[in-house]
């Protein structure tokens, strides 16, 4: 493992009746505080780095600091074990298990894979859909001390080689569908020790194990605790490589026990909450919601897949209440003939994050099924969630911001030029944040782990401002932004325009090379309406935005290339681009 500075992190962020701030300048620590615990810092005045930004309009005490226990992130699990055992805590077809039940798989698990050799600090993939050993597998390796890093089970062999090689893998928990892929490349990976089966399907071969039969020879007691620290490495997550190779991120216990509970804050999720899980756990938005309900001691309904019609069942039939999506699923749920039909009242609010929803999009969810849309903000650098609309009240919900920072959580907006001059409130620039839950850094990548954080802020590489609430808009990646003359455009401005249209059902938007003006807008379109045509819908966009971002082409396509978590894969749309041009 790459030997990283652990740089101290200051939190702040809230805003009460004695600091109505978010933002920072010059600071004094506190002599006492429960974050100290953890080895953070909490400011009495904001910290000198970012801009200091006036918040008046927010209530007393709104996302104060809070206090983070001195504990791993094997022991989220143990809260709900011992306060509520025989509560319910997965429900996955037919499989029902109670938190008892859940913490005893888990500890059984732990025992079987040490007695196989898993050791503290062993990287150990787990390469599967959504379903319950995912979890059982998740808590397991944190209670052993080792460390997982989720696979996406949409990879194929030169995917998982390079995973399983790069993060130097001694064993993979693979669904039994999926092992065919890793047997294939078994021999490119020679660190790769073990091969652990899961689900039905045919036996493991003679040098495989059973996860099921591993859990059933072991003892469900709790193993022997690892020696281990907060800043110790619990998972290494692959960013989704929209630019590149993924890099592995390095997130320790700390990070993710703090972030887990800043969520379980913002969501106001207790143990009377039902979550229904169909965004992937080998996501880490589908990780924060596991780990996030588990500690809260709520009720998992998982969903291997999303599926419209099954999601419409099951909101219905476990009386759901919080409903997790990315914007492409509200669109399909909008779709879906049943969406009108189904009972919706048992959800308190749809929250959705990975990618920027659409306003207009959010309008029409909340106008059929009647849940007011949630959007939030983060990043796997980040744990992931930084920033999260306020769900306890409609009066400061926005539809076209991410909200405002969780608790402990600063932000800034800097200059896209230097990365160093801190922006006033409105202006667009890169959004930086810091906070107790951010990673340690990027796997054997020591400059890119340097050009991500800089004095314990996180550079995020996303384009956004800040207004005067302290509101954040995320507006583009960094390197997606369109250059037109000079002027920065940000592609999901546009898409979200083309969105208002009701004949538009799903749309990207590139930057074009164009002689005069650099690169000009052109948009991927998804028809809803086979009768709309490029003309009229460019006719239909022109004026609505400011002159330099009108859209100067359209193309009809089938799909927009997206990523699992729902981003737009803007080089797929370039490369097919640019060979059209080609061909041309």
């Amino acid at each position: 493992m790459p030997d990283l500075a652990r740089s101290a992190r200051a939190t702040s962020g809230c805003t009460a009746s004695t600091r109505s701030t978010v933002g920072l300048t010059g600071a004094s620590v506190a002599p006492a505080s429960p974050l100290s615990s953890f080895g953070l810092r909490v400011f009495d005045k904001p910290p000198r780095s970012g801009y200091f930004l006036r918040v008046t309009s927010q209530p007393e005490f709104f996302r104060p600091p809070l206090a983070y226990p001195r504990i791993l992130y094997g022991e989220m699990l143990a809260r709900p074990a011992l306060l509520h055992p025989e509560r319910e805590a997965i429900v996955f077809d037919d499989t029902n298990l109670t938190f008892r039940e859940l913490d005893g798989c888990v500890n059984a698990f732990a025992h079987a894979l040490r007695g196989v050799g898993i050791a503290r600090g062993d990287r150990v993939a787990l390469f599967m859909t959504n379903r319950p050993e995912y979890v059982i597998a998740f808590f397991a390796l944190a209670r052993l001390g080792a460390v997982a890093t989720p696979m996406n089970p949409s990879y194929r062999e030169r995917e998982v080689a390079y995973q399983l090689d790069d993060a130097q893998a001694v064993a993979v928990v693979a669904q039994h569908d999926l092992v065919p892929l890793v047997r294939a490349v078994r021999g490119d990976v020679p660190r790769l020790e073990h091969v652990i089966t899961v689900g039905p399907g045919a036996p493991a071969a003679r040098e495989e194990l059973r996860f099921a039969d591993l859990v059933a020879g072991a003892p469900a007691t709790p193993p022997p605790p690892p020696d281990l620290a907060g800043d110790d490495l619990l998972v290494l997550p692959y960013s989704s490589g929209t630019t590149g190779l993924p890099k592995g991120v390095l997130l320790s216990h700390r990070a993710f026990v703090c972030n887990n509970l800043q969520f379980v804050s913002a969501t106001r999720t207790t143990a009377d909450d039902r979550y229904l899980i169909f965004l992937p756990l080998y996501h880490i938005y589908g990780l924060m919601l596991m780990g996030g309900g588990v500690h809260a001691g709520a009720r998992l309904v998982l969903m291997e897949r999303f599926d419209p019609g099954r999601c419409c069942r099951l909101v219905e039939a476990e009386r759901i209440t919080i409903l997790f999506a990315v914007p492409p699923v509200l669109l399909a749920l909008l779709q879906h003939p049943d969406v009108g039909r189904v009972d919706w009242r048992s959800v308190r609010y749809a929250m959705v994050g990975a990618a920027p929803v659409p306003p207009e999009l959010a309008r029409r969810f909340r106008d059929v099924t009647g849940v007011k849309v949630v959007q939030g903000y983060g990043l796997t650098e980040a744990g992931p969630i930084t920033h999260l609309n306020p769900v306890h009240d409609d009066a400061r919900l926005t539809l076209d911001t991410a909200g405002p920072p969780l608790n402990d959580t600063e932000q800034k907006v800097v200059d896209l030029e230097t990365g160093e001059r801190a922006l006033p409130a409105g202006e667009i620039g890169e959004v930086c944040v810091r906070g107790p839950q951010l990673m340690l850094g990027y796997w054997n990548a020591p400059e890119a782990t340097a050009a991500a954080l800089r004095d314990g802020w996180l550079h995020t590489g996303d384009i956004g401002r800040i207004d005067a609430r302290g509101y954040v808009t995320i507006t583009d990646r960094k390197k997606e932004m369109i250059k037109y003359k000079g002027f920065g455009i940000a592609p999901a401005e546009i898409e979200a325009l083309l969105f208002e249209h009701p004949g538009v059902a799903d749309a990207g938007v590139i930057g074009t090379p164009d002689p005069e003006a650099g690169e000009v807008p052109k948009a991927f379109v998804v028809r809803k309406d086979p009768a709309l045509t490029a003309d009229a819908l460019l006719g239909w966009a022109r004026g609505r935005l400011a002159g330099y971002k009108t859209l100067h082409a359209v193309e009809f396509v089938d799909a927009i290339p997206r990523t699992a978590s729902g981003k737009i894969l803007r080089r797929v749309l370039r490369e097919q681009e640019r060979a059209r041009r080609e061909r041309t």
